[in-house]
């Protein structure tokens, strides 16, 4: 089933780059296959579900400190996630257990930062931030996987 993520700004990179208003994300299994104005998507694809999020939708966060401290390895994964971030470096889960607790979760484990961007064709990983910068939703690899309640 396709998605569209939709909010009322969408940006392609993190910072400084080029905003879309209005704008959404179309999420075809764990790709992203289309970016554009939310109006333009839905008549293309009217059968697509529609997620609409408050706030700004981008491309979902590389974490590149420690881990958040939990009691198990998936809740620190976990913690990753409710930041709205899908990637780690590969220095920061050195750890067997959590190394394998963020390859179960398809988190992706990095040997270097890369630049966080929305590409069509590029895996779906997405975060959606409050005014306040607060994580409101992380989807990863088109899998909703947190939502700020």
């Amino acid at each position: 089933m396709r998605t569209l993520h939709a909010a009322p700004v969408v940006r392609g990179t993190l910072g400084d780059g080029e905003v879309l208003h209005d704008g959404a994300v179309l999420v075809d299994g764990g790709r992203i296959a289309a970016i554009g104005p939310l109006d333009e998507l839905r008549a293309a694809h009217p059968q697509a579900r529609v997620r609409q999020w408050p706030g700004t939708l981008g491309p979902a966060l590389v974490h590149d400190g420690p881990v958040p401290d939990a009691p198990t390895p998936r809740e620190r994964i976990h913690a990753l996630l409710r930041l709205g971030a899908t990637a780690v470096l590969a220095e920061h889960v050195a750890e067997p257990g959590l190394r394998a607790a963020a390859e179960r979760n398809e988190v992706a484990v990095l040997d270097r930062p890369r630049p966080a961007a929305l590409a069509e064709a590029g895996r779906a990983d997405l975060a959606v931030f409050g005014a306040d910068g607060a994580c409101l939703a992380t989807v990863l690899a088109g899998r909703l996987v947190h939502r700020r309640r």
